[in-house]
């Protein structure tokens, strides 16, 4: 007999900004269902949801958040200023993923600069609009933030080899 299985979900909030998704069935290998994506605190998938930025774009913030995310855990730096205190735990050791992730994100910064990867972090990492990242509500300022923005994340396409150009540009200096 097969199991049903109800998806509907009652506990919108009606503070919450939503837009539907298409995303993988995890009860049905290779069918897709719709669900609805919380936007609030998501400049990425506010983005991706309005259309301002492509697929390749989108998925390259993820891979960031993730190297982010993956590379802050485990051993942290000694705060100093900090009382010291009996029954401290030992700092887990640095996984294999770890080291890749934080190496990506060093060629990252290289790759991007200060000033795109600021923007990027501040929207990416800290969830900040445009208008705050601009900290200003001038129109134009925003754009310009906006622009920063979607350059970084096609610059991330292009470095995580999500990007069309990328694989465009492997091509033509094969062909060389």
């Amino acid at each position: 007999m097969t199991k049903i299985h109800d998806r509907r979900s009652n506990d919108i909030l009606k503070a919450g900004n939503y837009r539907p998704i298409m995303v993988d069935d995890p009860y049905e290998r290779g069918e897709k269902i719709t669900v609805l994506r919380q936007l609030r605190g998501d400049p990425l998938g506010r983005l991706h949801a309005h259309g301002q930025i492509d697929d390749a774009q989108f998925h390259a913030g993820r891979a960031y958040q993730q190297d982010w995310e993956a590379a802050e855990r485990g051993a942290r730096a000694i705060d100093p200023t900090k009382e010291a205190v009996d029954g401290g735990q030992l700092p887990e050791p640095i996984t294999e993923g770890q080291a890749k992730a934080r190496a990506r994100l060093i060629e990252v910064q290289r790759e991007l600069g200060r000033r795109l990867t600021r923007v990027l972090h501040a929207a990416l990492i800290h969830g900040m609009s445009m208008e705050e990242i601009a900290q200003s509500k001038s129109q134009s300022l925003i754009k310009l933030q906006g622009n920063l923005v979607r350059t970084g994340l096609n610059e991330l396409a292009i470095i995580y080899d999500l990007s069309n150009a990328r694989r465009q540009y492997l091509r033509d200096e094969i062909a060389v």
